[in-house]
């Protein structure tokens, strides 16, 4: 935890009161200033980065730029940046720590977490989650008394009255902080989590679904056809790899879904010959990168260790590639990536927005018309509980109350008894 306890007088960043300080930038500059690196820092932690100028480029680029700026904001910015990279210097020439609180725990919750065989997305779960108490907290010695993190949940439930999913998300992260970072034996966080009742899904009709299909980039089509067809989670969905679509057999295998659990569900028959059309476009991408001298791609670790090249196999690539390869920031390597499923969630949104939907609709709005329209079609709970990976079938019975003919949905209305 040394790395964490030994620049503790820093607070939260490092620079703040450098900043503060600092006869180089105006009093009235100084709140934009710390705006504007506070930004960066979480654009550090989300990207698994650490601070440099290289680091400060890709921000400037993938953030500010991002968007139309006024001359006046990229004019500070752009000044904050380059007081940023003087301090820096200065910094690692004394041998000071330049990472702020927040990055610091990140860090070291993912180490944590590779040590112990979690996900790279729960990894970075909880990362958020205890870097989120960092900032909270504001003080490296305060996040050790386990009383802060009771206090941090409190506020959760009861001040941001997050779901409950999303409270044992937190709990679980904190748990694993204490445990795992700070070497407790035993946490004992003392909260009590508010039960929230399962909010209603919704659910577009066959009628919607398709016009969504008609609006969606050519580039996500199929990718939104396979979620319908088999009702997959979203990473479920961008995660899946060569060998998991079988066209011959019409399955489609999950890995590692919720709950660490694998699974088979349907691949449409209508999308039989598309997918094997997919399989021979990416054939050709996979002989260039192999050609390329490209890493393969990315395996778990303990799958990496007994297969060292498997990455480079051809049952293991991905089935919806990114266009381009990109730096892994875990091994440092160049590789092909899996589409980044907020470009396919984008898409989604576009498509419904064009389509002029009267409800809004996400990409998991796919897989919630999937198990509602079986429903609809007469296939029973415990078929549909399967196929989506449920743990309990109470999770599933939730589509009894959108489904057309079933349950409430199934009575008829007294008006309409009336004869108009």
């Amino acid at each position: 935890m040394t790395d964490l306890t030994d620049t503790a007088a820093a607070g939260l960043y490092p620079w703040s009161r450098d900043l503060e300080g600092s006869i180089d930038v105006r009093t009235e500059e100084r709140a934009g200033f710390a705006m504007l690196l506070g930004w960066f820092d979480k654009f550090l932690c989300a990207n698994g980065l650490e601070p440099d100028r290289g680091a400060c480029e890709r921000f400037w680029k993938e953030a500010v730029k991002a968007r139309v700026r006024e001359n006046w904001q990229l004019e500070q910015w752009g000044a904050a940046l380059r007081w940023y990279l003087r301090w820096l210097e200065n910094r690692q020439a004394k041998g000071g720590e330049v990472r702020s609180l927040a990055k610091r725990v990140w860090d070291s919750v993912v180490r944590a977490g590779a040590r112990r065989g979690l996900q790279p997305r729960t990894r970075e779960t909880y990362a958020r989650w205890v870097a989120q108490f960092a900032v909270r907290v504001g003080d490296a010695r305060m996040m050790l008394d386990e009383g802060r993190g009771r206090d941090f949940l409190t506020w959760l439930v009861e001040g941001k009255k997050v779901s409950f999913s999303t409270q044992k998300q937190a709990l679980n992260a904190l748990v694993f902080f204490y445990k795992a970072v700070c070497g407790r034996d035993e946490v004992d966080l003392g909260v009590r989590l508010r039960k929230t009742e399962p909010r209603i899904p919704v659910v577009p009709d066959a009628a919607e679904v398709v016009r969504v299909f008609e609006k969606i980039d050519a580039r996500y089509n199929l990718m939104a056809r396979i979620q319908y067809g088999g009702g997959l989670r979203l990473m479920e969905l961008v995660r899946l790899r060569i060998k998991d679509v079988d066209e011959t057999r019409g399955i489609v295998t999950v890995r590692c879904g919720k709950g660490d659990k694998d699974r088979t569900t349907i691949l449409p028959e209508a999308l039989k010959a598309e997918v094997a059309e997919q399989k021979a476009k990416l054939r050709e991408v996979f002989e260039e990168d192999r050609a390329s001298g490209l890493a393969g791609a990315w395996l778990p670790e303990a799958l990496a260790r007994k297969h060292p090249h498997g990455g480079e196999k051809w049952p293991w690539q991905y089935f919806f590639p990114a266009a381009h390869p990109a730096l892994d920031p875990q091994s440092g390597l160049v590789r092909r990536h899996h589409i980044g499923e907020e470009a396919y969630s984008r898409a989604i949104r576009r498509a419904v927005d064009e389509a002029m939907l009267d409800k809004g609709m996400t990409s998991h709005a796919l897989r919630h018309a999937f198990a509602t329209h079986l429903l609809e079609g007469g296939t029973d709970l415990r078929t549909i509980q399967t196929l989506l990976g449920h743990a309990d079938v109470k999770t599933t019975e939730i589509y009894t109350h959108v489904a057309k003919g079933v349950g409430a949905l199934g009575v008829k209305s007294p008006l309409d008894r009336l004869g108009g």
